[in-house]
């Protein structure tokens, strides 16, 4: 199948990566968002970060504004339904997840792809609640989407080869890479990264160190171009035990448990760079450590 329209839903720090490379790949992009001001936001961070990278001749200024003109926005869930591949981006929740399916379902082409960036939640069990689970797969890019080269394919159990072929040369024309995940949860990326931050709010939780000589630690020590508590505030301690939640229910085993740290700071609305302080405080002129 040919995909030359894409419709993204959830506006975002993830929706609005995935729409700007879609759109500087040459596609043409639906951001959708119950929110206009989420999308008018997302719109203005799209024309920011494309105007970094003109700066720094990664694109011309010619294909910034060819990008830029390939946008729209809509708060109409039936909008979505013209586009030939919908990406959901919406908020690490699964219940969230099935409510905007249930929305767009009635409105999408038979031939249209359905696929979630979710970072962790089962495929399969999101594909089963819909009409087109030969058609459904995850479609988990990194963050920042515009910077991260990879892109994790994961198929559920009943997607099909069409499907997953068609998905393996979008990747590619993003001039990004595909990796294949089986679907068991967190998949390949984050059922590696976020235990190790896990671990990293553990090792602060019992005093081993702070959170200054943790993460210099693995920055000096192990080359992590980013410490795993400052990771973490990058990615949202929300997101964060949202995923070590469904690793420990998905594969109940007890070295998935989230640190009661990581759940005390999410209580706390302290959920990292995007509400001002998680780990560290970003109020200031630079971050200092809460711990």
């Amino acid at each position: 199948m040919a995909v030359q329209s894409v419709g993204v839903i959830g506006a975002g720090q993830m929706g609005n990566g995935i729409a700007h490379v879609f759109a500087l790949a040459g596609y043409d992009v639906l951001l959708n968002d119950i929110s206009a001001e989420a999308m008018q936001a997302a719109v203005a961070t799209i024309d920011k970060n494309l105007d970094r990278q003109v700066s720094r001749g990664k694109v011309s200024a010619e294909d910034k504004a060819a990008a830029m003109a390939r946008i729209r926005t809509t708060t109409d869930m039936a909008d979505i339904g013209a586009t030939d591949l919908v990406i959901e981006a919406a908020t690490e929740r699964e219940d969230v997840k099935n409510k905007i399916f249930e929305s767009v379902l009635p409105h999408l082409k038979p031939e249209t792809i359905l696929t979630s960036n979710t970072s962790s939640i089962s495929i399969t069990r999101l594909a089963s609640r819909t009409d087109r689970p030969e058609k459904f797969m995850g479609f988990h890019f990194m963050n920042p989407v515009p910077v991260m080269q990879l892109v994790e394919l994961i198929r559920g159990i009943a997607t099909n080869e069409d499907t997953y072929q068609t998905l393996v040369g979008v990747v590619a024309s993003l001039g990004k890479t595909a990796a294949s995940a089986e679907d068991f949860p967190a998949f390949i990326v984050n059922r590696i990264l976020v235990p190790m931050m896990n671990e990293a709010v553990y090792v602060l939780y019992e005093g081993v160190g702070n959170v200054r000589s943790i993460d210099e630690s693995m920055k000096l020590g192990a080359n992590h171009p980013m410490g795993p508590l400052e990771l973490a505030d990058f990615i949202g301690l929300d997101t964060c035990l949202a995923i070590m939640n469904v690793l420990h229910d998905g594969l109940a085993d007890t070295k998935y448990r989230p640190c009661p740290l990581l759940v005390k700071y999410v209580e706390a609305g302290w959920l990292g760079r995007k509400t001002g302080r998680g780990f560290y405080d970003y109020r200031g002129e630079t971050p200092v450590p809460t711990r």
